[in-house]
């Protein structure tokens, strides 16, 4: 049902935006300082918003949740069970800032605004909020001690965090992008340079950190990998014990009978103890702990693991442009906007339905060991978490299924979402998503934000003045 796109495609229609809501004309634009205005929205554990005096995190006031409970209501008059996501947080960059990037560690948060600062909250007892401390904290807050570099994107793994930033007094004439990192095995709970393997002037183009295990790729198409290997995450053609230093991957099998070669990576993603990358040529290799068949491959050359980059021959001939991993379970979208998905698959987190048992020996079983087709077109993005998975659809709306008991992953209050399922309380395009362990993040288009507003004005007029002031 799945496989056609019709479940998917008529989950879409029934919940589709009225067509009286528009994107706001240029003179709405320009009678109102709400432009400048962005939010991040947060669905996990929490309920909807009951208090009706509070401020909404991170702005300086104006915007109060009863308001939004206004909001909310006007919801519930269009979809049969709306839900708004229960943390809504403002940019406290300046009134002219607004959020650009935002990932998910298992119990943390980090975000990075337009003027290049990074805001870090959530659990902090391996220091992964970047403060020197290991106290945890429920609202933003900049990471001061990157105050003097720009922060153009950040990945959380389970209880670290990663920044790639470059020096803010530098002229522009040349790119000195640097990786930051901390928290476990990061050898300090406050942002420190990190070149590892790399020398200091290469270029970082992406970091991606598992559970305990980072890699990070450079502008020239090369990673480097440190941290535990104990299931190979590290790609180094061994196990072993210990943390290990970083050291670039050199050798990809591109084919079993051939030997290993250097190929030029794009784009990696890490899993909880796997790894995943697309060489320049679309093709996927996936390597680490495969027990579950989150690397994609009908059998595994070292018992339940692969210690090298292996290419998905499953995937052959499909171009695809960008990867995810989750804790058991990796997802590939291709050129055409299609999702493949492969892995565990015991939470729902593959999308394919409910699942009869970890060992059987039913068709199910194949599905998570090579990779299968969730969704033929229209997906824009994808974003995995430890158990459950969300896409963007080219429309910008959400849609997620797999572990839901924090409400992480859908709006039905389920234990599991077996199928895609519409997240029906975001309107407008949603241009990031993130997902963690028991919350996901997103960041919707700056008219968002307006389209809320045009509600308000809808229920009570006096709302836009209080709204701005």
């Amino acid at each position: 049902m799945v496989s056609n796109g019709t479940h998917f495609s008529d989950h879409r229609q029934e919940h589709r935006i009225p067509s009286t809501v528009y994107p706001p004309r240029s003179s709405e634009l320009n009678n109102h300082s709400t432009t400048t205005q962005s939010f991040l929205f947060l669905f996990r554990r929490s309920n909807l918003i009951h208090n009706r005096s509070s401020p909404v995190k991170g702005l300086s006031g104006g915007v109060s949740k009863w308001r939004l409970m206004k909001y909310l209501e006007t919801l519930h008059r269009w979809f049969p069970q709306p839900k708004l996501p229960p943390d809504l947080f403002g940019c406290p960059a300046g009134a002219n800032s607004r959020w650009l990037d935002v990932t998910c560690g298992r119990e943390h948060t980090a975000a990075v605004a337009s003027d290049g600062s990074l805001f870090t909250w959530g659990a902090n007892e391996f220091g992964q909020l970047g403060d020197g401390t290991e106290t945890s904290r429920k609202h933003p807050k900049k990471v001061k001690l990157l105050q003097n570099e720009f922060v153009v994107s950040v990945s959380c793994g389970a209880h670290c965090t990663a920044a790639i930033a470059e020096p803010r007094e530098n002229d522009g004439t040349i790119s000195s992008r640097r990786l930051w990192v901390w928290g476990q095995n990061q050898g300090s709970n406050c942002p420190r340079v990190f070149w590892g393997a790399f020398s200091p002037n290469t270029i970082i183009r992406q970091v991606s950190c598992g559970a305990v295990h980072v890699v990070a790729l450079s502008e020239e198409g090369l990673l480097q990998a440190w941290g535990y290997n104990e299931y190979g995450q590290l790609g180094r053609g061994v196990t072993c014990e210990g943390l290990q230093k970083a050291r670039i991957i050199n050798a990809y099998a591109k084919f079993l009978d051939e030997a290993p070669e250097l190929v030029k990576i794009t784009q990696v993603s890490c899993g909880e103890y796997h790894s995943a990358a697309i060489s320049e040529d679309g093709e996927v290799y996936t390597w680490g702990l495969g027990s579950m068949g989150q690397l994609g491959h009908y059998s595994l050359q070292s018992e339940d693991k692969e210690l090298i980059p292996r290419r998905v021959v499953a995937l052959n001939g499909i171009f695809v442009k960008s990867v995810a991993s989750g804790g058991v379970h990796t997802c590939a979208l291709t050129s055409k906007g299609g999702l493949y998905a492969w892995g565990g698959g015991q939470s729902g987190q593959l999308g394919l339905g409910p699942q009869n048992g970890i060992f059987s020996c039913d068709s199910v079983t194949m599905f998570r060991n090579i990779p299968v087709l969730v969704l033929p077109f229209g997906v824009k993005q994808v974003a995995c978490g430890h158990s459950h998975t969300l896409i963007c659809t080219q429309d910008g709306r959400i849609h997620g299924w797999g572990y839901n008991s924090y409400g992480q992953a859908a709006n039905q209050k389920c234990t599991y979402a077996w199928y895609p399922s519409p997240v029906d309380w975001c309107l407008g395009e949603v241009r990031k998503l993130a997902a963690g362990g028991g919350h996901s993040a997103g960041r919707p288009l700056g008219w968002w934000n307006l389209q809320m507003l045009k509600l308000l004005l809808q229920s009570d007029i006096h709302m836009l003045a209080n709204f701005n002031n």
